[in-house]
């Protein structure tokens, strides 16, 4: 299908004026260090604008992203940092390091764009190309605003004579091909001493933890065929233990605890109502805020896959297995985060980007549209309430092995949820690209911090020693299991 050219939306505000509209940092009480590194990502704002546009337009799925990994190894290169790719048995995957000496400070970067979203940058649903992927999640932004912060940390520890390391670590498919756990698998963060990380969203705040675990898997079932109507008896159905897995799986709801998501598809039930099934399967997900809850749930349901196979039976093949630790929190990070956003600051819109945004929020559910203004502010600190929605990310698993503090930008308008074609126009504009620089610099400057004052290292790695008393890091994935390269994506 041909592509539909790309609408500008009037008004439109170009790259180069995006760190002008920031809103200013607070110059009281702020570090030197602070208004070197805060200046540098400004030189570099529009530059990395243009990166996550050109990412955005390649909206390449996870563990296909050959040209977003490019363009970002190749902006790292050029940038001074020594890039190793490809690693961990991913095609896209890469880690880039700039410097020696400790600590080792890590910024993860993602990359990967969402099935059937694509989106101009304009206000209403008009897909590039119709079915195509898109960037609903902002991961265009993401990596983008990941090396930003790190080519400014960088330029500030040449300039100063920081002997410290310095990585940035390209993630491939993060929408469920659980890309960072083959990493960690490989290595490739066992001596880093803490890990930085953002993620787009539509308000400012620190995220200290949160997310949920969750476990996948496609559970095959195989039975024998038969003719449905003249020797059905001689047939074992296939389907028959798809359906009886799934209605076990709703008696269970009643005996797992009530912030835990279950939710499923049948993506094979036969070729023909009139033949017995001999192959039928379920694909499923298993969510919930502890890593150790979700175990014993997950353990469940593979005891109803089995007693479907055993009543009807045929026999159960479990495959594709996937899974995400939930992340940790790090009260020592948060502190320093949080006092490092507010410095920052947040953005407002420009009058055109303020068009801009009523427009999009004209396509939102009655009442689900927020405050323009609240781009500006910075929420206060808190841990996430275990009984609110959310998502899940393989950021967990890196947070289960390495002290972790992240960060979210308003990069969407307000009352914008992620996954959606909102999300991709959005990710695609300077509304965008503002948040991406907020995130910048919040990262960069932290980075700086831990460079500079070791004690604050080893506070985060105390509180990390205490978040994993009792606990013991263990994915799901089997462990000899390799990165699903053509997984269909979550």
């Amino acid at each position: 299908m041909q592509a539909k050219p790309a609408r500008l939306f009037p008004g439109w505000v170009p790259a180069i004026a995006l760190a002008a509209a920031l809103l200013p940092s607070a110059a009281f009480g702020q570090q030197p260090s602070h208004q070197q590194i805060l200046k540098l990502v400004d030189q570099h704002a529009a530059h990395f604008a243009a990166t996550s546009k050109a990412i955005w337009q390649f909206a390449e799925l996870g563990y296909h992203e050959e040209k977003s990994s490019a363009l970002l190894q190749r902006e790292l290169q050029e940038a001074g940092f020594r890039v190793r790719a490809p690693v961990a048995e991913e095609p896209t995957a890469f880690v880039a390091t700039y410097g020696q000496g400790e600590p080792i400070i890590g910024i993860l970067g993602e990359f990967d764009a969402l099935p059937g979203l694509s989106q101009a940058d304009v206000p209403d649903r008009s897909p590039v190309v119709a079915g195509a992927p898109g960037h609903g999640c902002g991961h265009n932004l993401l990596g983008s605003g990941a090396a930003l912060a790190a080519v400014a940390l960088k330029e500030y520890m040449e300039r100063n004579h920081v002997a410290r390391t310095l990585r940035l670590y390209g993630t491939p498919a993060e929408e469920g091909g659980d890309g960072k756990v083959y990493m960690i698998r490989a290595g490739l963060f066992r001596d880093v001493d803490v890990v930085l990380q953002w993620h787009p969203a539509n308000e400012n705040a620190v995220a200290n933890g949160g997310m949920l675990a969750i476990n996948s898997a496609r559970f095959l079932f195989h039975g024998v065929a038969a003719h449905a109507a003249m020797a059905p008896d001689r047939g074992r159905s296939a389907l028959d233990a798809v359906m009886l897995m799934g209605n076990g799986v709703e008696f269970l709801r009643e005996h797992i605890p009530s912030n835990s998501r279950v939710h499923y598809i049948i993506t094979n039930g036969g070729a023909a109502p009139n033949i017995v099934p001999d192959t039928a399967e379920l694909y499923l997900y298993a969510r919930n805020p502890s890593s150790v809850v979700l175990g014993g749930i997950w353990n469940r349901i593979l005891k109803i896959g089995q007693g479907a196979a055993l009543m009807t039976e045929t026999t159960l093949e479990v495959k594709d297995v996937g899974g995400d630790a939930n992340v940790l929190p790090n009260d020592a990070l948060a502190k320093l985060a949080q006092r490092n956003l507010e410095e920052v600051g947040g953005s407002r819109y420009a009058a055109e980007e303020k068009h801009f945004a009523e427009e999009l929020q004209k396509s939102l559910p009655a009442g689900g549209a927020g405050d323009l203004d609240s781009t500006a502010l910075i929420q206060p600190l808190r841990r996430p309430d275990p009984n609110e929605p959310t998502a899940s990310t393989d950021v967990g698993d890196v947070s289960w092995n390495v002290p972790t503090i992240g960060f979210i930008a308003a990069t969407f308008v307000p009352g914008v949820a992620a996954h959606t074609w909102q999300a991709a126009a959005c990710a695609g504009m300077s509304i965008g690209q503002k948040g991406m620089i907020v995130a910048a610099k919040a990262l960069a400057v932290t980075g700086a911090d831990l460079f500079s004052d070791r004690q604050l290292v080893l506070d985060a790695k105390a509180e990390f020693r205490r978040q994993m008393e009792g606990k013991a890091y263990q994915s799901v994935i089997p462990a000899g299991q390799k990165p699903p390269l053509n997984y269909r994506n979550k």
